[in-house]
């Protein structure tokens, strides 16, 4: 699975716990400068993105969630928390599992 990260300046403990959930590859933007995110086009292989909520300006985010809904990218928006963000990452695996499940199940009733 391919992540991109939008948001945040050091993000190493964020790719670890990533690679701890099976995520192979984390892409980063800072997008600490206003004009460079909103230019950058979403990598073609990315599986889901993150978006670092204390740390991204309001319009990117709302502009690469409005890319990531219109590509069928699961995104996430979250704090700049490690924990944040695995909380946040199992939620949206689980969800995505319980949906191809054939299992009938509490989540499913």
């Amino acid at each position: 699975m391919s992540v991109l990260v939008i948001g945040g300046d050091k993000i190493s403990t964020i790719i670890s716990t990533l690679h701890e959930l099976g995520v192979s590859s984390v892409k980063h933007w800072d997008a600490r400068k206003k004009s460079s995110a909103p230019k950058k086009k979403i990598p073609q292989n990315t599986d889901c993105i993150i978006m670092l909520t204390s740390f991204l300006n309001h319009n990117v985010m709302h502009k690469y969630k409005n890319i990531a809904k219109k590509q069928n990218i699961p995104y996430i928006c979250t704090k700049h928390s490690s924990t944040c963000v695995h909380d946040e990452y199992k939620k949206m695996i689980d969800a995505s599992n319980c949906e191809n499940c054939d299992k009938v199940c509490e989540a499913k009733k």
